[in-house]
C-alpha cells in the first residue's frame, strides 16, 4: 500500500518512537515538499529536523503538478492542501491527515484517509506496536486527539 502524507502523522510517529513502523504498513509513503518544510522547520522538534535531515528510503517528496483553484483548498495549510493535490493526481492508496478540516475537505473529493491514530491502530492490530506505550508517549505529546481514540487503542 502507497501512501501521502501530511505533516503531523509523520512528526508525532517519530515523536512517540514508532516512526519504524511506516515500512510495516505500507510500500512506500510520498510527501509534498510543503509537508518537508514544515518538518525540517526550526521550530519543529530537534528530533523531527534530524529525522527528515536523513529520511529513510521509504519516503519520497514530490510536487503535485497542478493544485486545485478550489477554495475549499486554498484555506488550508501548503502541507495539507499539497499533500490532498498529491494523493489525487497519483490516486494513492491512503492519505494520511490528522487536520479534521483538511480531513473533511479530502472526504468530500474522495479521498481514502486516515490519521495518526488509525495508523497506530492498524499497527496495534498486526502486533507492531504496544498500545499502552504508545498512548502513553502521545499523551506527553501536544497532539490533539479525545480521550475515547485513545481508549480505543487500548482495547487489545
Amino acid at each position: 500500500m502507497r501512501g501521502v502524507s501530511d505533516t503531523s502523522p509523520l512528526c508525532y510517529l517519530v515523536l512517540i518512537g514508532e516512526i519504524h513502523i511506516v515500512p510495516e504498513l505500507f510500500t512506500g509513503i510520498v510527501i509534498p515538499p510543503a509537508v518537508r518544510h514544515e518538518l525540517a522547520d526550526p521550530e519543529s522538534p530537534a528530533e523531527v529536523r534530524e529525522w527528515i535531515a536523513a529520511p529513510p528510503s521509504w519516503l519520497s517528496v514530490r510536487e503535485p503538478t497542478a493544485v486545485s483553484e478550489d477554495p475549499e483548498l486554498r484555506r488550508l495549510d501548503p502541507g495539507e492542501r499539497d499533500a490532498i493535490a498529491l494523493a489525487e493526481e497519483l490516486s494513492t492508496d491512503l492519505l494520511l491527515l490528522d487536520d479534521w478540516k483538511a480531513r473533511e475537505v479530502a472526504r468530500a473529493r474522495g479521498l481514502p484517509i486516515t490519521g495518526l491514530v488509525g495508523i497506530l491502530d492498524i499497527a496495534v492490530e498486526r502486533s507492531l506496536v504496544d498500545a499502552a506505550t504508545a498512548v502513553e508517549r502521545l499523551r506527553a505529546t501536544n497532539f490533539r486527539v479525545s480521550d475515547h481514540l485513545l481508549e480505543m487503542l487500548l482495547r487489545y
